[in-house]
């Protein structure tokens, strides 16, 4: 098994002897008791038993993460080893709905379950983000933080245990079902820090976060039912700098007169959520219950877009004298309902489900403006509505027996799934080409979606599987697993796995696993088109198209039809538990993928202008762009994991930390196609730009060492995380492709929550409490001092957060 770069390993070790690393914390001693539910059908094993590395996270671990602002994803990233969830802004959907990332893979690429149950993606296609690019994520931030009873984590390719899309890994929310407890919570916090840009110090970003959930018990058979709510506001934070006036706007003297003004926004936009969610179980029979469990999140928000200088073509005076930022404004809309009984059927476990998951949302503009229409042109626009709908009947069937020596739990069962995926045109306004034909078209930041760019697109999938889960003896079990899973639109794939842990001794155990893995292009990246007015990534104004690979248009540059990505992952570690207070893991692994699905390039130039007016009687696209299997990828990595406790005083004390490498490097690249080298033989269908996308614009590397002391009255924890370097590559045409690594960034959290009483708690913390932030970036990047910070930093560019949160439980 090949392993990654010696000096990254060499920190893991550091790492390992300095301080112990974990990605489990704990609510009492530690979570690795915990009998896991993920990635095998064993009833009895716990995280260091497990034949693929799990992670679980406990509800305390999620809520003292996670609560200060509502956020699922913020948590997971500061607790997994080798999640992502980077901050956006100025970059389209994606300011809006972040995208999260499992082993520097792409969003789509890990598979989410919500007890168990395959939880549906969004409907809005992030195409102008950097990191997520081209996909439709997972809403984590939709699933309520208050809801969770424990998270597991399963870091490995369970294709054949799932389905598609579990390629870099699992993650299972599972719910709280205890009806014995209810919680009220309150917090309030803002940032708090000094931007150099611009030499000033800011206060602003204030969020207030509340939430509520109360249980019951039904009957006296065990049913119960659980409840809550969450509310959350957030303020905008802004990061930009000094305006220096891009050169290629006219040099008028209303332009120049913004120079050294801040007329830009680079930070985290206003937001409002409403959550809520229930779990119910209620028993018939006399081995059976029902269950019904379901979330709801309703969400406004606010997105940044590029200065539309006084003077420009894309503005009138009449309208706005000193020149506006176009605000993008997103409506969302997502939930999950789940149905279904389990029980016993003679010496059978039976569960049968119905999930259904749907997500909408409304993209809008206001201080937007459509050129072509003159003076008289709305300000306000909806660009599009975009909904995604999903819904999964699944029946598993599971029995023990004994045999050859050894334990057995058999599995299976059949799912059938059905997605639908629909667009809807904008305000006629937000694409309409006026009169003032020498100006852009289409609402600023954004143009409507048309008529022509529609998408209405389902698809079935049905599946089979069985799995087997195995204990010999005290010392080797193993796991296997097979799938068969037909799309409707892909036809037929086989997948499988083969994971066994062998220990050697009760302080010693190693464990390896191979699978191969699937995942269909998604039905937005098949059917999604839109035709748009912004600037491109060197700050051009140009009208550009996202064209799907069946649009004639795009067949006539060169679009296939688009191939699912194919994988095999390998894995190898060892795991070690030495009495009840140290333990460590070590996983190497090695992740190939076979035709990446990406965006392509942005083509653009007069070559492609001409050829699709001449062809397709088309006039004025200056951009266009396709989905394309763009290349075969390897990604090789190493994830450390390990636990000490230890009492302390009147309390205990946990070390806790997380240590993970992943490296992703090209394989067979795509050709430009010969129908566009003979428009420009400068073209190029994916360079540069995309390929830094999808291999050194995720930090390869990431660690955290933190230490928690929790006594009856008083928890103090603390974490000090580490993200590696990251580059951005930016290609501006012409050869001019200006780079920066950006170093790696170290981030201090700390917290002291105090029980007043058993059922009162108060707690005041920070996160980022030396307000650090990621290297400035150079001229060639910063747009014109605009834009100091990039995105592609998980640490953010909002400084230091500060807030404080009080508590009672009944």
């Amino acid at each position: 098994m090949p392993s990654p770069a010696a000096a990254p390993l060499g920190l893991a070790i550091a790492l390992a002897l300095s301080a112990p690393a974990l990605a489990q914390t704990a609510d009492t001693a530690t979570n690795l008791d915990t009998v896991i539910v993920t990635g095998t059908r064993a009833s009895n094993r716990t995280v260091l038993e497990s034949t693929s590395p799990v992670d679980v996270l406990s509800a305390e671990d999620i809520r003292k993460a996670g609560v200060v602002n509502g956020e699922l994803g913020s948590a997971l990233q500061a607790l997994l080893p080798s999640f992502n969830f980077p901050r956006q802004s100025n970059s389209g959907g994606a300011d809006h709905v972040r995208a999260a990332q499992l082993r520097g893979l792409s969003p789509d690429q890990v598979l989410v379950l919500v007890n168990g149950k395959r939880r549906h993606t969004s409907a809005l296609v992030n195409t102008d983000s950097k990191i997520g690019k081209g996909t439709t994520p997972v809403d984590f931030n939709a699933i309520p933080v208050s809801a969770i009873k424990r998270i597991e984590v399963l870091r490995d390719g369970a294709g054949a245990q799932y389905g598609s899309d579990a390629v870099a890994g699992v993650i299972n929310v599972i719910l709280d079902d205890d009806p014995d407890s209810g919680a009220i919570e309150a917090s309030f916090g803002a940032n708090h820090t000094d931007v150099k840009p611009i030499d000033q110090t800011v206060t602003d970003g204030q969020t207030s976060f509340f939430s509520a959930k109360a249980g019951s018990r039904i009957g006296d058979d065990g049913g119960f039912f659980k409840v809550g709510l969450e509310l959350k506001n957030r303020e905008g934070t802004n990061r930009a700098g000094f305006d220096q006036i891009p050169y290629f706007e006219d040099q008028t003297p209303d332009n120049l007169a913004l120079a050294g003004k801040r007329n830009y926004v680079l930070g985290d936009g206003k937001s409002k959520d409403l959550n809520a969610w229930i779990n119910t179980e209620v028993p018939f029979g006399e081995t059976s219950e029902f269950y019904a469990f379901g979330t709801y999140n309703q969400r406004d928000t606010q997105g940044a877009n590029y200065f539309r200088y006084p003077d420009g073509v894309a503005n009138f005076k009449e309208v706005y004298p000193n020149g506006y930022r176009p605000i993008s404004l997103g409506e969302n809309r997502d939930a999950q309902a789940v149905a279904g009984a389990r029980g016993q059927w003679g010496e059978w476990s039976y569960d049968a489900s119905l999930d259904y998951g749907h997500n909408d949302f409304t993209y809008r503009l206001k201080h937007s403006l459509n050129a072509s229409l003159g003076p008289s042109s709305p300000t306000r626009f909806k660009t599009g509505d975009y909904a995604f709908d999903q819904t999964v009947a699944n029946l598993d069937l599971s029995r023990g027996f004994d045999a050859i020596g050894g334990s057995h739990t058999l599995g299976t069962g059949v799912e059938f799934r059905r997605e639908q995926y629909r667009t809807h045109a904008g305000d006629p306004a937000s694409y309409a080409a006026g009169p003032f034909t020498d100006r852009p078209t289409g609402s600023q930041a954004g143009g409507g979606l048309t008529p022509q760019d529609e998408a209405d697109l389902s698809r079935n999938v049905a599946s089979a599987y069985g799995s087997l889960s195995s204990q010999f003896g005290d010392h080797f079990s193993t796991d296997i697993a097979g799938r068969y899973e037909h799309y409707q639109d892909f036809g037929s794939q086989w997948t499988g796995k083969l994971a066994a842990r062998y220990e050697f001794v009760p302080a010693f155990a190693v464990r390896a696993a191979i699978s191969n893995n699937f995942h269909a292009p998604s039905l937005s990246q098949i059917g999604y088109e839109a035709t748009s007015t912004g600037y491109d990534a060197s700050g051009q104004l140009v009208q550009g198209r996202i064209l799907s690979v069946n649009n004639p248009i795009a067949q006539a540059l060169g679009a296939q039809q688009l191939k699912p990505e194919k994988s095999v992952n390998y894995s190898f570690g060892f795991t070690s538990r030495i009495g009840s207070s140290f333990d460590v893991s070590l996983d190497f692994f090695q992740i190939d993928i076979d035709d990446r699905i990406a965006l392509s390039e942005d083509i653009s130039g007069d070559a492609l202008t001409g050829f699709v007016q001449d062809n397709f009687g088309v006039a004025g696209v200056q951009s266009a762009s396709f989905f394309v299997n763009a290349a075969d990828t390897r990604t090789r990595g190493a994830e450390l994991v390990s636990n000490w406790r230890h009492a302390l005083g009147q309390g205990t004390l946990l070390l806790t930390g997380t240590y993970s490498y992943a490296k992703t490097e090209l394989k067979n690249l795509v050709g430009t196609p010969g129908e566009l080298l003979a428009l420009d033989p400068d073209y190029v269908l994916f360079g540069v730009e995309e390929s830094n996308t999808l291999t050194e614009a995720t930090p390869r590397t990431r660690a955290a060492i933190a230490a928690s002391w929790t006594s009856d009255q008083w928890s103090l924890t603390s974490r000090l995380s580490r993200y590696g370097t990251a580059t951005r590559v930016f290609d501006f045409g012409g050869g001019f492709t200006p780079t920066q690594t950006y170093s790696a960034e170290y981030q201090l959290d700390a917290e002291v929550e105090y029980r007043i009483t058993p059922q009162w708690s108060i707690a005041i913390g920070g996160q980022n409490l030396t307000d650090q932030y990621p290297d400035e970036s150079i001229p060639d990047i910063s747009y014109f001092g605009n834009l100091p910070y990039d995105v592609l930093s998980p640490i953010g560019s909002n400084g230091a957060y500060y807030y404080g949160r009080v508590r009672f439980t009944f």
